[in-house]
């Protein structure tokens, strides 16, 4: 069965800082950071905005705006979360003055090569579930299991882009997940 976790996005356990702070002057060390985080950022944006054109549109401000403040990432805290702290800045001006966020559902049309037909359609299934149940849960608790599933984040990560403790987002993730569960008859099957 296909879980949340099989859809997160791995990053290469290597060293990010040194490449952030060689990417200040180098081009090919910003491209690699872009290559092994485009995913998760983009996976981000659709999940919130629910529009492939608007999650693009998004994902390159991001890297556009982390290309423009790379001097300013210290490395006392993970790359992605520097990262997604900034994807976070930009969908948050994106739905300034909009309506409230689009469902979702478009994170099921994300395009994934790898599972078969089969597989893939209950992963649709299953994501169509979690979407409709998200919107039903408080917008904190979403917001954490967003960042954490869809983006990729360890707990640690998705607290410095939320502002609260590590504690504090895991009782969010967790309780999210609770709330997902009465809301959905989906078994989640996630590691904390």
């Amino acid at each position: 069965m296909t879980t949340l976790m099989d859809i997160q996005t791995q990053s290469p356990p290597v060293e990010e800082t040194e490449l952030a702070r060689q990417a200040v002057s180098d081009a090919e060390a910003f491209a690699e950071l872009y290559r092994r985080h485009v995913t998760r950022v983009y996976r981000y944006h659709i999940a919130h905005t629910g529009s492939v054109k608007d999650a693009e549109d998004l994902t390159s401000q991001t890297f556009l705006a982390a290309l423009e403040g790379i001097r300013s990432f210290r490395g006392d805290a993970p790359f992605a979360a520097w990262l997604m702290g900034i994807a976070s800045r930009r969908r948050a001006l994106f739905f300034r003055g909009r309506r409230r966020e689009v469902p979702l559902e478009a994170v099921e049309y994300y395009p994934n090569p790898a599972p078969p037909t089969d597989k893939a359609a209950a992963l649709r299934l299953q994501i169509a579930s979690v979407a409709r149940a998200l919107r039903r849960i408080s917008p904190d608790r979403a917001e954490a299991v967003i960042l954490h599933f869809f983006g990729g984040l360890k707990h640690s990560e998705a607290a410095r882009v939320l502002g609260k403790t590590e504690a504090a987002v895991k009782m969010l993730v967790s309780r999210g997940l609770q709330d997902l569960r009465e809301q959905t008859s989906l078994a989640l099957e996630v590691e904390l």
